[in-house]
């Protein structure tokens, strides 16, 4: 069940995180904006899974769950300011991870869908 979870957030995270690229390769359809236009209010929620679920599941496939806790770092990086402790650091984290924003968004992407096989 975590699994799937997981699998849901990585795809949704993907698509919201790599959505400069895709919505390239889309052409004229917008069909990757209209999807990340439905997903944007569940931001929080979805960056929130994206670090919670794959520590719960570390040791199956642990690089892949690191990547999807990069993704929720920077899917969260709106809600650092509400942990003033770990403010400075996160964002610290962030702002290195977020020229490969695009790349994760991918990554993420083919992984959740690598998992529902």
């Amino acid at each position: 069940m975590i699994g799937l979870l997981l699998t849901i957030a990585n795809i949704t995270g993907g698509i919201l995180l790599g959505l400069a690229t895709l919505d390239k390769w889309d052409g004229e359809s917008d069909f990757f904006n209209k999807i990340a236009s439905a997903l944007l209010p569940f931001q929080s929620v979805i960056g929130g899974a994206l670090i919670v679920l794959p520590i719960l599941v570390f040791w199956s496939g642990w690089i892949f769950n690191i990547l999807s806790i990069l993704g929720g770092i920077l899917l969260l990086t709106h809600m650092f300011s509400k942990v003033p402790s770990l403010e400075a650091g996160l964002r610290k984290l962030s702002a290195k991870l977020m020229p490969f924003k695009a790349v994760i968004g991918i990554i993420l992407l083919i992984v959740g869908i690598i998992r529902l096989f």
